[in-house]
């Protein structure tokens, strides 16, 4: 690139004003020559084995220029948008990205004009007309149903602050309640008057508006109304509360902003998904007067609180896994009859004691397997200060490089590493029909870990955390879990339970006398790989059990 390039800084972009920025960041490219980088992009997948040398050189000439191109556009952008352009490889894919996410703002411009126009109309009127009659005519409805008369209210309203933007919109309220929403192509925000919709409201929040009558009301907050729809909850937000609107406003531009695309033809108007632009969320009809109506079913403060509780719970039964894994396991359809979670704020304490930040595989060093068994990682962790009740003082770990399922084995001593390796390798070939190729250890370093300290108890742990580790996404492994990785087999959900929780063991009629009890208590300790059952604790016998005809109460936790 000239001298002159180096020179000139690029414009930053910060998710703001992306037509402006676009416009610049095209002009600088076609001034060093390499606009057509973008416009046209670079195939790397050419064969190369029949082009003679010259066509081979422009070739590496044109990537060479792509990946120049390609450092300017990342360099031109702020911290937080980076993320959404880091896994581009081309100068044009990552250019795409942009422009298809942002490149909305126009489209809300556009719409905005065209509700304005009627402003700039030159219309004469006839000597025979009277004012109501020509400025009926003149917004587009007769008089019968011209606001004037009093039978609707216009919601007409002018935001009224340093940045004198305006929304305008003139709805006929034909229909009225609560739930009802007007899709409207002006209002620059979501807007409701009802306080009750409102999932989180900032009531510091304050402007000014002006309705059509010049009469300025106050906007008293602004926050977020969750809503129930086909695909679960949805969280609107930016919506400002003012007591004094008599119709809730739907902001077309808003939507836009976020991403969703709505279509108005024939007499609907349809909104698309603002992740796949195939699907559909809504269609709307239009109604007399030209109006949108939209009907929203608020998700009340209760019903959320118990979503929450429920998300919390499923937090506990895959083993304190963050809500983002959870929500990325629903859905993905990771795992069978897993119910939609409900990113939830508040602390957790025990991930605040437990969880430590664990540092990845060198990306600079490593390679991945493109095959279960290709690699497996192993490592031994022990002795312990306690024994576990089979006084088992070691274990070990194997993990999977290509699915990243994980088995651990427990032993008295560190000597029975091989015969434990032995027996793991016949079982993991025998399943999978392949031989271990690589195996990788740490060169015999040792965890150092106090948690483990208590092993009495934390054997079932280990077990019970490396099935659930097995059951969670893993950022290795692309839409599916280590476990489906391995076996081609989707995970159930419906029988987790919270760790450590208190339960009730059935004790079966031939197992006691008549009179006697027939429950035992117990603490859930784990699943059975062996059986359809539950690893439970027999307080009252002190043996380890599995069952399957077990109740739980899982805000009841043994200490």
């Amino acid at each position: 690139m000239s001298s002159l390039a180096k020179q000139i800084s690029v414009p930053i972009f910060s998710g703001q004003n992306y037509d402006y920025w676009a416009i610049n960041m095209k002009t600088y490219f076609q001034s060093q020559k390499l606009w057509e980088i973008v416009e046209e992009g670079v195939t790397l997948t050419e064969d190369s084995s029949t082009s003679s040398s010259a066509e081979k050189g422009k070739l590496e000439n044109k990537k060479a220029k792509d990946s120049e191109v390609l450092y300017y556009i990342q360099t031109a952008v702020a911290d937080h948008i980076f993320p959404r352009i880091s896994g581009a490889t081309l100068a044009k894919e990552a250019w795409s990205i942009l422009q298809k996410e942002y490149q909305g703002s126009a489209k809300v411009r556009i719409i905005k004009l065209q509700t304005l126009r009627r402003h700039f109309e030159n219309m004469k009127m006839k000597d025979s007309e009277t004012i109501d009659e020509y400025y009926a005519k003149r917004f587009g409805h007769v008089e019968k149903d011209c606001r004037l008369k009093g039978n609707y209210q216009a919601n007409c309203i002018e935001e009224n602050n340093s940045s004198d933007q305006l929304f305008y919109t003139c709805n006929s309220v034909t229909e009225t309640g609560e739930a009802t929403w007007y899709i409207d192509s002006a209002a620059s925000n979501h807007m409701t008057y009802n306080k009750g919709a409102f999932q989180t409201l900032d009531e510091s929040f304050k402007t000014n508006v002006k309705l059509g009558d010049n009469h300025i009301v106050k906007v008293e907050g602004k926050g977020s109304v969750a809503i129930n729809t086909k695909k679960g909850t949805r969280i609107i937000n930016d919506v400002m509360y003012i007591p004094n609107l008599r119709t809730n406003l739907f902001s077309v531009g808003q939507m836009m902003e976020k991403g969703y695309t709505l279509h108005f033809g024939g007499d609907s108007c349809t909104i698309y998904d603002n992740k796949d632009k195939t699907l559909k969320i809504a269609e709307v009809r239009m109604k007399e007067h030209r109006c949108f109506p939209i009907h929203l079913q608020y998700m009340g403060r209760t019903a959320m609180k118990a979503q929450g509780d429920q998300s919390w719970l499923w937090h506990r039964r895959l083993g304190h896994f963050n809500f983002q894994g959870l929500k990325l396991l629903h859905q993905k359809k990771m795992m069978t009859d897993l119910p939609q979670i409900q990113a939830v704020e508040g602390a957790c304490e025990a991930c605040l004691q437990g969880k430590q930040h664990k540092k990845p595989f060198p990306s600079g060093t490593s390679w991945r397997a493109k095959a279960v068994l290709e690699l497996i990682h192993t490592d031994v962790c022990g002795p312990m200060r306690t024994p576990s009740h089979e006084q088992n003082r070691y274990f070990i770990l194997f993990i999977d490089d290509y699915s990243r399922m994980t088995w651990v084995y427990f032993m008295l001593e560190k000597s029975e590493i091989f015969k434990v390796f032995k027996k793991f390798k016949n079982l993991v070939e025998k399943q999978s029909g392949r031989s271990i190729k690589v195996l990788r250890s740490d060169r015999g370093k040792e965890y150092n870990n106090s948690e483990f300290d208590k092993f009495c108890e934390e054997e079932e742990a280990v077990y019970t955390a490396v099935y659930l580790l097995n059951r969670c996404p893993t950022k290795a492994v692309q839409n599916m879990t280590p476990i489906e990785a391995w076996s081609d087999k989707k995970p159930l959900a419906k029988h987790l339970r919270v760790f450590g929780s208190i339960c009730y063991v059935h004790i079966p009629t031939e197992k006691r006398h008549k009179l006697e009890e027939k429950i035992e208590k117990g603490i859930f300790l784990g699943y059975s790989t062996q059986s359809k059952g539950y690893r439970i604790y027999n307080l009252k016998t002190k043996k380890l059990i599995i069952n399957k005809d077990v109740e739980f109460d899982e805000d009841a936790m043994w200490n």
